[in-house]
């Protein structure tokens, strides 16, 4: 890696010179540079020419909609991070955000003009000022080979993230997500390399999470801490009869601690009566389905209709604006509800804010999880999690 550095850059994108200038001086306050574009035909020429940190735009200007111009920056492989200016109803703002996501782009939470520079200070909250100099835009970071000897060497490993029980305050289970232990970049979160995977490292990286997570889970349970064990699993796995077999082996040798395969809810399914089938097999095992990201996808009830589901996730893009929001509050409520008519566990993702803990319980949620109460963690981590003060004994009073 370059070990050079350089000040972070933002391309602005705005029609509005006014708010354009405005924005600049913000930025400039939080020791970012600024360059404007008022035309879309002109940002991505600058993007590849300048390989700015951060891009700001607007969603309504001139001839081309902001939708359109992501659209551009995906295409190009723009590696930074990108921040709407809405100025639109939520609904699309959030529309735009949702489309940035599923074309591979790092999309902020947009902010609402006229901007205020708290609100964009938090936004930036994880861009640093000098950030080292990454590969040229476009260019992929790692190569398959590198991969391969990934799982020779078993550098992929796992960290887990912590999940709360409501009712009694304390640790109740964790979820199991993949790193890579690189012998130059250090640990890489799994948006750097699991879109390099083929569909057989991506079978084989399932192999390898579900035995590194029941030899963990094996490991707790032996020193008297009993978590549900969460793993992701993808449609391709769901769809797999073999999962079953290679489940329900190495959930006997935990112990039958509780096991819950998560499939994401925006997540195509193929053959959904195969699909079915495999859940079902699982569920008449013992094991449960979960479905994550509830309420961003499109088949969220069909889902639960075909499948036999114990537990729902709100995606965290609800729960973040709690406060802010009465749409999401209101879609909160409604999937916690749902929960509990249904009689399934429904768990709250993305706690940041510890004063929104008594709002998610007076709605129904059961469980939380979310960086304001522990980030991902090695499993050597949690024994001492599960033994000490519990997170939410910390949370903040009620307001109102």
């Amino acid at each position: 890696m370059n070990a050079s550095s350089s000040p972070a850059l933002a391309m602005v994108l705005e029609d509005d010179p006014d708010a354009a200038a405005a924005l600049a001086v913000q930025l400039r306050v939080l020791g970012v540079e600024t360059r404007y574009c008022r035309h879309a035909h002109h940002l991505v020429g600058e993007v590849l020419a300048r390989g700015p940190r951060l891009v700001v735009m607007g969603l309504a200007f001139g001839d081309q909609d902001g939708i359109a111009v992501l659209r551009r920056l995906a295409e190009c492989r723009y590696p930074g991070k990108v921040l709407l200016l809405s100025g639109v109803e939520r609904k699309v703002a959030r529309i735009a955000e949702r489309l940035g996501e599923a074309l591979g782009l790092d999309m902020l939470a947009s902010l609402d003009k006229p901007m205020r520079l708290a609100e964009l200070r938090q936004r930036l909250g994880d861009l640093d000022v000098t950030l080292p100099v990454g590969p040229e835009p476009g260019a992929p970071p790692f190569r398959q080979d590198e991969l391969e000897r990934a799982f020779e060497r078993q550098e992929l490993t796992l960290h887990y993230q912590p999940q709360f029980d409501l009712a009694s305050r304390r640790l109740s289970g964790v979820e199991a997500l993949v790193r890579w232990a690189h012998p130059e970049a250090g640990i890489l979160a799994p948006g750097d390399f699991l879109p390099l995977l083929s569909d057989a490292q991506g079978r084989q990286l399932t192999r390898r999470v579900l035995q590194l997570a029941m030899a963990d889970a094996a490991g707790w349970r032996q020193a008297g801490v009993n978590l549900s064990l969460s793993m992701n699993v993808t449609p391709d796995d769901l769809m797999c009869p073999a999962l079953v077999d290679l489940v329900r082996d190495g959930w006997h040798s935990t112990g039958g601690s509780p096991l819950v395969l998560e499939i994401t809810e925006t997540s195509s399914m193929k053959d959904e009566l195969l699909s079915s089938e495999v859940a079902a097999r699982l569920h008449l095992t013992g094991l449960e389905v979960s479905v994550d990201d509830f309420g961003v996808g499109f088949s969220s009830l069909a889902r639960l209709q075909l499948l036999p589901i114990s537990e729902l996730k709100v995606d965290r893009s609800f729960v973040s604006r709690l406060h802010e929001d009465v749409q999401d509050a209101a879609i909160v409520e409604s999937v916690a509800l749902l929960g509990r008519r249904l009689g399934i566990r429904v768990v709250a993702e993305g706690v940041e804010d510890l004063a929104c803990l008594p709002l998610l319980e007076r709605f129904g949620c059961t469980h939380v999880q979310g960086f304001g109460l522990a980030r991902p963690m090695p499993a050597a981590d949690i024994l001492a999690l599960a033994r000490g003060r519990s997170p939410l004994d910390r949370e903040a009073p009620a307001a109102g």
